[in-house]
């Protein structure tokens, strides 16, 4: 295990893939910073120096937020919609799809484990 800005990344995956444990940073972002520090993408992580190391912090400190101080603005973000009352707002305090999607069929990540509603009850004679 490599520890890189607070995150355990494992030794045993290429450069790029094991970048991709930290939040905020995927395959095309992991692969624009191993090009900045001049390291292979196709190295394992535990093959990393401390220089090495060093590099790869100081590249992803600099330009991108990561971690606790994206997760914290888009949370921000999403109570800023909820506040103002937007659609996109009125959306996320219910619980349903937010870009569109059809919420008739297919909707059960948003909606939650499906409720059963009862029938009519027939009228006797």
């Amino acid at each position: 295990m490599v520890r890189v800005l607070s995150v355990d990344i494992p030794g045993n995956k290429r450069g790029a893939i094991a970048l991709t444990y930290i939040y905020g940073i995927g395959r095309s972002r992991a692969d624009k910073i191993l090009a900045a520090v001049q390291i292979d993408k196709n190295r394992c992580a535990s093959t990393w120096t401390d220089d090495d190391l060093k590099a790869i912090r100081e590249a992803i400190r600099g330009i991108y937020k990561i971690e606790g101080d994206l997760k914290s603005e888009i949370r921000l973000n999403i109570k800023r919609l909820i506040e103002i009352n937007c659609y996109r707002g009125i959306r996320h305090r219910l619980g349903l799809p937010v870009r569109g999607q059809r919420t008739r069929t297919n909707a059960r990540t948003r909606k939650g484990k499906p409720k059963t509603i009862a029938n009519k009850k027939k009228a006797t004679k």
